[in-house]
């Protein structure tokens, strides 16, 4: 099963889209979601910056700003993939 880090903060829109984005998709397809606030942590908030939302596929860099919800499914299905 993949493993998605969602790095988000409050006040964001496009965090929002890409949250209910990924939510979506969670209900026809299962992964674990860790929703990661980076407001809550300084060394988090110096990391990333502006460069959020921010997913991480199994801890791999994979989609900033905006989520296709097609090019999601495909890196999911292939996580399936043997």
């Amino acid at each position: 099963m993949a493993s998605l880090t969602l790095y988000t903060r409050p006040d964001c829109s496009l965090c929002d889209a890409m949250r209910a984005t990924l939510l979506a998709i969670q209900a026809e397809t299962p992964f674990r979601l860790e929703i990661i606030d980076i407001s809550a942590d300084p060394e988090l908030s110096a990391r990333f910056g502006l460069e959020i939302p921010l997913l991480y596929i199994n801890g791999q860099r994979a989609f900033m700003y905006e989520l296709s919800a097609t090019e999601l499914r495909r890196r999911l299905d292939q996580e399936h993939t043997p």
